[in-house]
């Protein structure tokens, strides 16, 4: 009899050993439905409202806000649609910990995570060999409680990647060179393999006005978009520009630049404001999405293709400097450069603008939606229009031009819609037309104002083609979309 209760108990201590820690579900019936079936519709709402063009490259990496669900979700959903059915294997999951203070960097290093979707693994293996390598991890658990940079990201990824196992870090106190670490033990670790994604969890401004909240938010916008990693980090300690996530936001930046990720992608923009109403105290969220241009490889910080790449790195370079030359030779001499391309894509026709910046505030913004000819000859013309032809301003002068960063957009052709629902905010343009009247906004100026669709195109007929502000309701103005490829000197 003794021998077999201490067989029975021998099975029962082994059993325990083996058995796998599950995490519980902190935030369910709070931050999110804790029903499975409402929880997924929810979800399955957000991913068909988000509207996101198939990414022509290899996602790297994400960037995702942490919101209670109804707030942040809406934003959220547009960073999973955008990797929805792709093949990773392991998600890394970068949050913070906004409970338990503590200095360094948490590993959460096996077990499960519960959702009410179903468990999600954590993958031991990676997480193991990943705090091997960063000096300042550990396992510190209490990071992980009530963490809702952890655990609203669990969520959408049991939804878009079921499959997937995670691997969930969490931030507290530490500097810069933690996120360094960090990134270079992922870039080491994720180089070469397609099957991990990066996940950097993150709301942004808080509690400003609605009006003030924008103005902050899409200056930190650009920060993205320029992979400054340091400077978010140094401005966020100093809550002149706020990432909340700030540290997994530097992080995975720096590690897809070590990766060769070269682009970024602002899929979309909002705040609290836009669901509750209350534009007194807004937070802000935006999703992003990192990736490698599988047609063109190198690291290309900031570039920004809508809709897919038409150019290589030189052929950018090349329109770039077509642009300053010519302006500067007109501005010393009045003469137009003779420039002559042999490169077939530059001699193509395609519409194209020069746009120009002056210490971060337009100074010139010509162009041609339609080519006239070849795309190396429409930027070398538009860049002298756009410094000496643009009526918003005088003429640049040749002493402005230390000051000034040129931006160029080359221009797919355009395509007739019927219903403003096929135009997709940030990544299409649109030109409306009526009569002798018209107007373009390009696809940045939706991501640059943080307007909804109908303030988009009510300030387009308005204030671009002389039209009424609402006359794009009527069904009398034509309408057209075109993507653009966008790039510039500070990239």
């Amino acid at each position: 009899m003794k021998k077999i209760i201490l067989i029975i108990l021998f099975i029962a201590v082994s059993f325990t050993a083996h058995t796998a820690e599950v995490k519980d579900a902190d935030l369910a019936g709070s931050w999110y439905p804790a029903s499975s079936s409402v929880l997924s519709s929810t979800l399955d709402s957000y991913l068909k409202e988000a509207k996101v063009s198939p990414v022509k490259g290899d996602v790297v990496a994400i960037i995702a806000p942490h919101a209670g669900l109804v707030y942040s979700g809406p934003v959220a959903a547009y960073a999973y649609k955008a990797i929805q059915g792709r093949d990773y294997k392991t998600v890394v999951l970068l949050g913070f910990c906004h409970r338990a203070p503590f200095r360094g960097i948490s590993i959460y290093k096996d077990g499960y995570f519960n959702t009410p979707l179903g468990a999600i693994e954590v993958d031991s293996d990676f997480a193991s060999k990943l705090m091997a390598r960063v000096k300042e991890a550990s396992f510190y658990p209490q990071a992980f409680t009530d963490e809702n940079s952890v655990e609203m990201q669990l969520l959408f990824i049991k939804k878009v990647l079921p499959g997937a196992r995670i691997v969930p870090i969490a931030f507290g106190g530490g500097s810069f060179a933690n996120c360094e670490t960090l990134a270079s033990a992922l870039a080491d670790m994720t180089s070469g393999r397609d099957d991990i994604l990066i996940v950097a969890s993150t709301d942004m401004s808080h509690y400003h006005t609605e009006r003030d909240a924008r103005k902050i938010d899409l200056a930190s916008v650009e920060l993205l978009r320029n992979f400054a990693a340091k400077e978010i980090y140094d401005n966020s300690v100093k809550r002149e520009q706020i990432f909340c996530g700030y540290m997994p936001v530097a992080t995975v930046l720096l590690a897809a630049r070590k990766i060769g990720a070269g682009n970024i992608e602002i899929l979309q923009y909002a705040n609290s404001g836009n669901i509750t109403g209350d534009m007194k105290s807004v937070v802000g969220y935006v999703s992003a999405v990192i990736y490698k241009d599988s047609a063109v490889p190198g690291d290309r910080p900031g570039a920004r293709p809508k809709g897919g790449t038409m150019l290589n790195d030189l052929q950018r370079k090349t329109l770039l400097k077509i642009a300053r030359d010519t302006i500067e030779s007109y501005l010393k001499t009045g003469n137009v450069l003779q420039a002559k391309e042999n490169d077939p894509v530059l001699n193509k026709e395609m519409g194209g603008f020069v746009t120009l910046h002056k210490k971060g505030q337009l100074r010139g913004c010509i162009g041609n939606i339609i080519g006239k000819g070849p795309l190396y000859l429409t930027v070398r013309d538009m860049a002298i229009e756009s410094a000496t032809g643009d009526p918003r301003f005088p003429k640049v002068t040749l002493g402005e031009m230390k000051d000034i960063d040129i931006e160029i957009s080359v221009l797919s052709e355009l395509e007739k819609v019927k219903d403003i629902n096929e135009i997709q905010m940030g990544v299409h343009g649109v030109l409306v037309r009526k009569g002798f009247n018209s107007g373009v906004f390009l696809p940045q100026v939706a991501t640059e104002t943080g307007w909804t669709k109908d303030e988009f195109m009510t300030n387009l007929c308005s204030h671009k083609a002389g039209l009424l502000p609402d006359a794009w309701k009527y069904g009398d103005v034509d309408i057209y979309i075109f993507t653009a490829e966008v790039f510039g000197e500070k990239e």
